[in-house]
Parts: structure tokens; sequence; C-alpha cells
């Protein structure tokens, strides 16, 4: 046990050495705050503060040739099954962190859920579909609980069919923010515990806001796996802190998890954007098929 604590620690260590290194590498300028993008509040530098390279414009120009594909399987399922699972009337509240918010998106149109609002939107059904999208950028469970309060909200989700949710990766990140010169394992367990309780009374209060809403929780992916997939503890976190959003939905009747990670785990071109952490218009894609594959399961 002392033994996989030192490794834990090292490993951890090492991550946030590195993170520290490529981002004052890449930001002649220095960050206040050396974190990644994707979890916290500040902006990240612009595209003209970061030197491209030839891989850079190759897997943008990868990026766009992927997404139109990915476009037209989604467009073509929808045809497909929209109209045999959904009612004439639809209402989607998407409420979560950046994922939701769709930061990454070279786009700018929403990410996986202004994809998902565009593709089943689509003039040749006869549905009105309404999307509420509530995500903020950094948000952890604690701070989407006192979101849960407003009065908007509460009433969007008291007219939803449909609650997606991205949450639990800026929890993570806390652990490090707070403890970045003594990180251990156990302090990711014990926060999980917290993120647990949290995550239950989130879904408990949507559920109370409208039993009749089906909710899906998105599930967390590893953006660290490209640069440090030697580190086994990064993908034992991560598995762990999803395993607890599947125990939480099963929970409930209508409550579901939709697993992300292998969709970056076992991509074979580029589906992040330039701050390596959110995804781009094409990792959006692959997040809004998975969605929409989920939502359209015979219930």
């Amino acid at each position: 046990m002392k033994k996989k604590k030192i490794i834990g620690i090292s490993a951890i260590a090492l991550l946030i050495i590195s993170i520290i290194i490529v981002l004052f590498v890449k930001n002649d300028k220095g960050l206040e705050n050396p974190l990644p993008e994707a979890f916290q509040d500040e902006s990240f530098p612009d595209e003209d503060d970061i030197e491209e390279t030839e891989d850079d414009e190759k897997a943008e120009k990868e990026d766009e040739e992927e997404s139109e594909p990915a476009a037209g399987r989604l467009s073509k399922k929808v045809r497909s099954a929209v109209s045999r699972v959904f009612n004439q009337k639809v209402n989607i509240v998407a409420i979560g962190d950046s994922l939701t918010q769709g930061v990454g998106d070279q786009t700018d149109q929403g990410g996986y859920v202004g994809i998902l609002e565009r593709t089943m939107d689509h003039e040749e059904h006869d549905l009105s579909i309404q999307f509420s999208n509530y995500g903020k950028r950094g948000n952890r469970t604690d701070q989407m609980l006192e979101r849960l309060e407003d009065e908007e909200i509460q009433a969007d989700i008291r007219q939803a069919n449909i609650v997606l949710i991205t949450i639990g990766a800026n929890d993570i990140m806390q652990v490090v923010k707070e403890n970045i010169t003594n990180i251990t394992l156990e302090l990711f367990t014990e926060e999980r515990n917290h993120f647990e309780e949290r995550l239950r009374e989130i879904i408990e209060t949507i559920h109370d806001l409208n039993g009749d809403a089906e909710i899906y929780l998105l599930g967390i992916y590893n953006p660290f796996e490209k640069y440090f997939e030697e580190i086994e503890e990064l993908n034992i976190i991560v598995n762990e802190w999803n395993q607890t959003g599947i125990t939480i939905t099963e929970e409930f009747d209508q409550a579901t998890f939709i697993p992300i990670q292998d969709i970056f785990d076992e991509a074979t071109t580029n589906l992040f954007s330039d701050d390596n952490f959110h995804p781009n218009t094409t990792g959006y894609h692959r997040m809004a098929e998975r969605v929409f594959e989920y939502l359209t399961k015979e219930r």
C-alpha cells in the first residue's frame, strides 16, 4: 500500500510539472495560473499566441475533413429514428461545465449540444424541438447545485423531456489546484466521496423538479491520455469517478450514464482543440453521435 501511494504521488507530480512546462513553453507571456484551460475560468491564450507547427496544421485539416462525414452520419440516424422515438414536441435542457457550453468548438456553435440541436431540428421532421443550454465553463458539482436554485433554470427543467449533464472534471482539477505541492491518490478518493454526494443531490433535485424527465449524465474522459499514457494513476482516477457516475444513475429509474472516455482513448484522429483539453468540432461530433445513440434507444 505504501509503495502504491508513493507511485501515485510521483506519477501525478510528474503530470503537474509536465503540464506547467508545456503551458509556459506555449505562452511566452507566462500564466498566472499554470493549469489547463479546461479546468479554470480564465481564458487560455488566443490562437495568435500559440505557435502552430506542421503537425497542428495537418491535424486541423483532418478535423475539417472528419467533421463533415460525422455530421452526415448523425443526420442519417436522425432521419431514421427521431420520428419513431420522440413525441411531436420535445424540450431538452443541457446543463453543466465547458463541455455543455461547447468550449473548443472551432465553429463556435455550441459543441455537442449545438450539433444535436441543428441535426434534430431538421426541416424534414414534423417536430418541435426546443433546446436550453446552461453550460458554464469551470463549473463543479457544488456550483451546479447553486445554479439549480436559479428560477429560470428550474422553470426550464420543469418543462423538459430530457436533461443532459456534463460535470465532474473540474471537481478533479480542484483537488490538483488545492494540493499541487502534496498530491496523493487518497485525496482524489476523499473528494470522490464528496462528488458522489453532490452528484446524487443534483439528480435528486432535477428529479424533484420534474419526475417525468429522462436524465442523461455524460462521463468524464482523460485529456492527458495522449501525452501521459504511461501514468496509470490518471486512468485509475478517471475510471473511478466514471464508476461513481454509473452507480448514482443506477439509483434512479429515469437516469442514464453515457460513457465518452472510449471516444477519445480509441481515436485515430485528433479530437482535441488547440488547448489540448477540450474537444474540437470533430470531438464534439463524436460526442453528439454517442448521446444521440442513447437518446434513441428503445425505452
